[in-house]
């Protein structure tokens, strides 16, 4: 079976001084970015080095990966892979098992 891919990438070890700007230049000869997202400490409000770049298309995400997971950016080192989708959290599923079987 064929791997589907996504438009959307997950982009790690980023230097602290990388911006949401400077993430849409570094991406944007690759194709159409719908949106960049800088994770970032809600208390401090400084990036936590990871973020992600979302496409108009799959193939242009693909472009991007290529040309630029394992590159030196801002002087980091950054991992480019495609995002995974989240599925329902099973915490809440695992707390319910465990308190059927107390007492």
């Amino acid at each position: 079976m064929a791997k589907r891919l996504c438009s959307e990438l997950f982009v790690s070890r980023l230097s602290f001084y990388t911006t949401e700007e400077g993430l849409r230049r570094l991406f944007s000869p690759f194709g159409s970015i719908k949106e960049v997202r800088l994770v970032k400490d809600p208390s401090t409000q400084r990036p936590k080095g990871f973020g992600f770049v979302a496409y108009e298309s799959e193939v242009e995400a693909d472009r991007a990966l290529k040309a630029l997971n394992g590159r030196i950016v801002d002087g980091r080192l950054i991992f480019v892979e495609f995002a995974q989708t989240r599925g329902p959290k099973k915490a809440a599923d695992s707390r319910e098992d465990a308190s059927d079987n107390i007492g």
